[in-house]
């Protein structure tokens, strides 16, 4: 069974990026283009990690993952913000509510390898 990854991001070509790139990694993705519908798919499906874009408009990235967190069905699931946004100041704000931090533009190489660390520290689904 492959690993789910939920990609949360308001750019539809970040989202096809990112969905081509893990599906050739053997990934099955999940994608949601807001905070709420993010939501609502960590929740109905469970994915093994999350990517989630900081900058959305209405609910922002980083207040979607302090939801998740203080949710006992998501708090354990890894979560990857992905943003612009590359002062020290967001990347730590980033840190305290997300398992990692990455800056765009990214390399997707990079982005596969943090995943699958985070993916090794956590069982597989049975």
């Amino acid at each position: 069974m492959p690993r789910t990854v939920l990609v949360i991001d308001d750019d539809p070509v970040i989202i096809k990026l990112l969905q081509v790139n893990f599906e050739i990694e053997g990934y099955a993705v999940i994608a949601a283009e807001d905070g709420p519908h993010g939501l609502a798919r960590a929740r109905d499906e469970h994915p093994d990690l999350i990517i989630l874009d900081v900058m959305m408009p209405g609910m922002n990235g980083l207040d979607v993952a302090r939801v998740l967190k203080q949710s006992q069905e998501t708090v354990a699931i890894p979560i990857i913000l992905l943003s612009a946004k590359a002062q020290a100041n967001d990347v730590a704000r980033g840190r305290e509510v997300a398992d990692d931090y990455i800056t765009k533009p990214f390399d997707p190489l990079e982005l596969l390898d943090r995943v699958a660390g985070l993916l090794e520290e956590r069982p597989a689904p049975t």
